[in-house]
């Protein structure tokens, strides 16, 4: 254990915590991430990820539901969830990371033209507790990443933000969905600095596994709602970029839609899953089906969280779509 100093100064806290790490001689390493948290509902789920003992908490968007431009309420909203019976607990005991979606940023299916953008990402960063002397303190955007090495393998996690730079969506007016593709090589998601730096990290990455945090899906790109498929040469430069940087082990993690599932491409011989793990408090119980051309298996619409079980040795990957009571609801394992 390693005790390591989380600063809150925002919330007037200062928190010492022993913080989980590992000693360099395990062959596994787990990661927990979720989505789509109200701060004002009960989280039944925490204990349930208490009990896999995570390495890494990741969030992936919609940390909180805070839909304002008023940075006095975002800060209470914040304050909310950091007080919430089980998240306390976690936060204390685990490393926490993440990014931001549109009901944390501060405007439903928000991007680039949101005015609070630069108040909203300090309080963001406050909320995670990043130093005040952090890159992202200066920096416009909350993307990030962390490596993590041991004697038998290293994990980089790299978190992108879907927000902070991304331009207009295109309505669908023809349909009953809510957006449909932009014209071809119109409009971004990343922004170029932000691609600048991605591809930096996957082409430099010497680690085994390489987990990608996007908190709007990337594969499932039909059913009309926000998706990477709603800028189709972006997300095609996502794909290229991951196959031709042969960074190695790459899972894509994701949130947003009320429903978890896979998705699931082949990258010359190498599997591409985007694991979408939605939602915490709530999810979308008139769920009656989609398109969905890349998913592995079935969707889930039960509250859930997601757990990666990451094993150095074998290079292979454990997925599940954990719910309440310690049930899984869905598990599959890809080799690496």
């Amino acid at each position: 254990m390693m005790n390591k100093i989380v600063g809150l100064a925002c919330f007037g806290l200062i928190i010492l915590s022993c913080k989980s790490q590992k000693n360099g001689s395990e062959e596994t390493f787990t990661i927990a991430f979720g989505s789509c948290n109200k701060q004002y509902e009960e989280n039944t789920l925490w204990d349930d990820v208490l009990l896999y003992k995570p390495d890494v908490w990741i969030w992936g968007g919609d940390n909180i539901y805070s839909d304002t431009d008023e940075a006095e309420k975002m800060k209470s909203d914040y304050e909310a969830q950091l007080k919430q019976k089980g998240y306390e607990e976690l936060a204390h005991s685990t490393t926490v990371i993440g990014t931001w979606d549109d009901h944390d940023y501060g405007i439903n299916d928000g991007g680039a033209e949101f005015k609070m953008k630069k108040e909203s990402q300090q309080l963001f960063l406050d909320f995670l507790g990043v130093d005040k002397t952090d890159v992202r303190r200066e920096r416009e955007g909350v993307y990030s990443s962390e490596t993590y090495r041991f004697k038998t393998g290293s994990v980089r996690i790299i978190i992108l933000d879907t927000r902070y730079f991304r331009t207009s969506l295109t309505p669908d007016n023809e349909s009953k969905k809510r957006f449909k593709p932009n014209v071809y090589g119109e409009g971004t998601i990343l922004g170029n600095a932000q691609w600048n730096w991605l591809e930096k990290e996957l082409k430099n990455s010497e680690a085994d596994f390489n987990i990608i945090m996007s908190s709007i899906q990337v594969l499932s790109d039909k059913h009309g709602f926000e998706t990477w498929g709603n800028f189709p040469h972006e997300r095609d430069r996502l794909i290229n970029l991951i196959k031709e940087s042969s960074a190695r082990g790459v899972i894509i993690l994701s949130g947003d839609r009320h429903i978890s599932e896979f998705s699931k491409i082949d990258l010359d011989g190498q599997p591409l899953v985007d694991f979408t793990s939605s939602g915490l408090t709530h999810t979308y119980t008139s769920y009656k089906g989609e398109e969905n051309p890349y998913r592995y298996g079935k969707v889930i619409k039960d509250k859930s969280f997601g757990i990666l079980e990451l094993d150095f040795k074998s290079r292979k990957v454990n997925m599940i779509m954990a719910g309440d009571g310690n049930k899984v609801l869905q598990k599959i394992t890809e080799s690496y």
